[in-house]
């Protein structure tokens, strides 16, 4: 199994647009009010999607072959 540059790039949008709309979910009090932000939870609200991503993408292309 080759994880291409296409799936890393893929991941790493679908991280970023996933990642920062559940950041605001789990977080958005703490970004308008004056709650402490929790940054391990943060990190992995980031580290999930990308890893999801990744995966499911190198099992479809395993699938294909």
């Amino acid at each position: 199994m080759r994880i291409t540059k296409k799936q890393v790039k893929t991941a790493i949008f679908i991280s970023i647009l996933v990642g920062t709309i559940l950041t605001l979910i789990n977080q958005g009090e703490a970004f308008f009010d004056d709650t402490e932000i929790n940054w391990f939870k943060v990190v992995l609200t980031y580290i999930v999607p990308f890893c999801v991503s990744l995966y499911s993408s190198s099992v479809a292309r395993m699938d294909i072959k």
